[in-house]
């Protein structure tokens, strides 16, 4: 591994405008959130043609065959090499009404896909998530439609979110502005820059202030004044009783947002406590990867 992978693998990005910041203490509630046991489960099917990771080219390759085709096939043994990836290993947590709570670990440890399966976007090999409210999955990822204008998006987004259309009318004057896309909210998606991209989809899932609201890396896009915005809007949903769940490779926004962390690693859970114990502790074991460009070996304590 080149020493460019490995800073790819363990990355500990820090924010100038977060270091030395904590988060401010919040009151907290009932339990909001349960997960027992978690596994998650998917397959990777072998296909025809060039790899490419996290099966990009299947899917490519699957939404080009016929609607026909796609189903007489469906009903066929398939010859190709199936794999499975066990991605959530066993992981258990409860967490309260107001908390934030950070969740790191190096690429491909399994944190997007346990905010998916605590979304409901990922179905449980065994265990189970139980929920309070609903939850708000915030990505830069998250499905828009490229096709249609940012107004339509926004209209679409916030009624997939629960409100009105007249409540999303109300609000979409701050949505825009929050976002900072002036009067390209009226142009196609497909038109947009990621940051423009990113930017909206934060505004949008956001607006609604839900329950449990879950970013995954969507802060590392955007100037210092759009993650000021970002943070007084977190602090906001913490406010009204609601729980944020934070992705990202930048430690100081972890430590500047968190009050608590989840250390995920190769599928389990490392350790879960105080945001400053639970960094430190990652950060050292990222330190000590990084030496002569190694990759990530088995991992804190996990044999």
């Amino acid at each position: 591994m080149t020493e460019a992978e490995a800073h790819m693998d363990f990355d500990l990005e820090l924010e100038p405008e977060d270091l030395d910041e904590e988060a401010p203490e919040a009151k907290l509630g009932d339990p909001c959130l349960v997960v027992d046991d978690l596994h998650i489960v998917y397959r990777v099917i072998g296909a025809r043609g060039k790899k490419a990771a996290g099966g990009a080219h299947i899917t490519e390759v699957n939404e080009k065959q016929s609607f026909v085709r796609r189903l007489i096939s469906s009903g066929r043994q398939h010859v190709g090499a199936v794999s499975e990836v066990h991605a959530v290993r066993g992981i258990s947590f409860t967490v309260r009404h107001g908390e934030s709570v950070g969740i790191v670990g190096v690429n491909g440890s399994g944190k997007s896909t346990l905010l998916r399966a605590i979304a409901g976007l990922m179905p449980a090999k065994s265990g189970s998530v139980h929920v309070s409210g609903e939850p708000s999955l915030l990505g830069v990822n998250a499905a828009l439609m490229p096709q249609l204008s940012g107004e339509r998006n926004i209209m679409i987004g916030g009624l997939a979110l629960g409100l009105t259309p007249k409540q999303v009318e109300e609000r979409f004057d701050d949505v825009v502005e929050f976002a900072g896309i002036g009067d390209f909210v009226y142009m196609p998606m497909r038109t947009y820059s990621s940051g423009m991209g990113a930017r909206l989809r934060f505004a949008i899932s956001s607006s609604a202030q839900p329950d449990i609201l879950m970013i995954d890396e969507a802060l590392a896009t955007g100037d210092a004044a759009f993650k000021a915005k970002s943070k007084a809007r977190i602090e906001q949903v913490r406010e009204n009783a609601g729980t944020v769940f934070l992705v990202s490779h930048s430690i100081s926004t972890i430590e500047a947002m968190c009050n608590r962390v989840l250390w995920i690693h190769q599928g389990q859970l490392v350790m879960d406590g105080p945001t400053h114990v639970v960094t430190e502790e990652y950060k050292e074991f990222v330190r000590a990867q990084r030496p002569a460009g190694k990759g990530p070996g088995k991992g804190p304590g996990k044999g």
